[in-house]
């Protein structure tokens, strides 16, 4: 039986709204009374499937799993069932999982969570239109996440995609929730059980979290499209070029970055790119240095250019950068720089994530929120305003 208890309002402040044409399509063709696959488990009410092998061996932030749960609450687990209904917020020690929606799902009047292993590299669970406790399927979600293995990049690495179709309801009853809203909104991310590494997407633990079957970290013409990479049993932080920061949303004005920052930390940072970029510190200190890629087919190096308030253009000349040396903005720092002259003989393909990154140091500690605009050519202009290139993924947050 459910015990009440209810955890406070966590309200995140902010919601992104794009315009879309549809919602993401869930993945279909495996078979079984939906063609999800097989059903996981009887309909229920917090409850999980047997435990389930993997097609393939993961790491997860240094923990490598074959087997997992799949629990009707949204979730997936790693270290055993879990029937907590009510979410969380991450991090939590001990329990590993993966949750493209964890909230108080009840399947006992339609929906049902399915489970397919369609190849040796993929594991696609669904959770497809299912209601809300207590018996409530006057609004329904359905949304869908797929494991993809990617040994092309390492063993144990792997994709995580979730996708969001629709999304109409929040909280079940005994989270506090009416009528599908209110008390303790869902969450969504993922958590590594060590009390460190977890991710939550913008909006989870609020009533925001029901645009994320509007927005995406992939396109704007992708809405319900958010998908992540774990590569040597971690994901982008920032901590190299392999594994640069990714941006937290994409915008009409640009990618926008919020991480923290120690004095003579290096944080490298990339989203899609064009032909420049316009680097504005919004909050936080200074930029002290920035060093470049070296990029193929481009052995012009960069421009580099500050903001003139008179003219409100970066046409201040400070001179030239070339990849893979520290450029340094000197005594004080600088808090917005342009760059110009990438290449596009280069060939830069817009949907490679780590196609220019970047490294940045700042003058002092604290917390920066910054933004990396890019500046095409002016023909190129109309293709990226119709969503193309517009390509990145939410950063880790990490306890400090």
């Amino acid at each position: 039986m459910k015990t009440s208890w209810l955890l406070s309002s966590m309200l995140l402040a902010g919601t992104v709204t794009l315009n879309a044409a549809h919602a993401i399509d869930l993945r279909t063709g495996f078979g079984g009374p939906a063609d999800y696959g097989e059903l996981s488990q009887l309909p229920n009410d917090d409850g999980s499937s047997s435990q389930l092998n993997l097609p393939f061996s993961l790491n997860f932030f240094g923990s490598n799993y074959s087997t997992f749960w799949a629990n009707n609450n949204g979730n997936i687990t790693f270290g055993g069932p879990l029937d907590v209904f009510t979410p969380e917020p991450f991090p939590i020690s001990g329990q590993p999982m993966i949750a493209p929606f964890w909230a108080d799902v009840d399947t006992r009047t339609g929906g049902a969570v399915y489970t397919a292993s369609p190849d040796a590299n993929t594991l696609i669970a669904t959770w497809n239109n299912v209601g809300y406790y207590n018996l409530h399927n006057d609004k329904v979600n359905d949304f869908q996440m797929t494991l993809l293995n990617r040994p092309d990049t390492g063993a144990g690495n792997f994709d995580i995609e979730f996708r969001y179709r629709q999304l109409q309801w929040t909280t079940g009853d005994e989270s506090g929730g009416s009528g599908g809203m209110g008390g303790m909104p869902a969450q969504a991310g993922y958590d590594a059980g060590n009390n460190t590494d977890f991710f939550t997407l913008p909006g989870s633990l609020s009533s925001s979290i029901l645009q994320l079957a509007n927005t995406s970290n992939v396109s704007e013409a992708t809405p319900g499209l958010w998908t992540m990479a774990i590569r040597n049993g971690k994901t982008s932080d920032g901590s190299s070029p392999d594994a640069p920061l990714l941006p937290d949303v994409v915008q009409a004005d640009g990618w926008h970055f919020n991480f923290n920052i120690q004095l003579n930390q290096t944080i490298f940072i990339d989203p899609a790119i064009v032909t420049g970029y316009d680097f504005i510190v919004n909050s936080g200190p200074n930029i002290q240095s920035a060093l470049f890629p070296i990029l193929a087919g481009d052995a012009d190096g960069y421009d580099i250019f500050a903001f003139n308030d008179a003219t409100a253009a970066y046409d201040v000349d400070l001179g030239h950068a070339d990849g893979g040396h520290v450029f340094d903005f000197g005594t004080g720092g600088i808090s917005q720089f342009g760059v110009r002259g990438i290449d596009i003989e280069a060939g830069l393909d817009p949907d490679n994530t780590q196609a220019f990154v970047t490294g940045l140091t700042f003058v002092s500690d604290g917390a920066v929120n910054m933004t990396m605009t890019p500046v095409p050519e002016p023909e190129a202009y109309a293709l990226l305003l119709a969503g193309l290139g517009l390509i990145s993924a939410v950063a880790r947050r990490r306890r400090s």
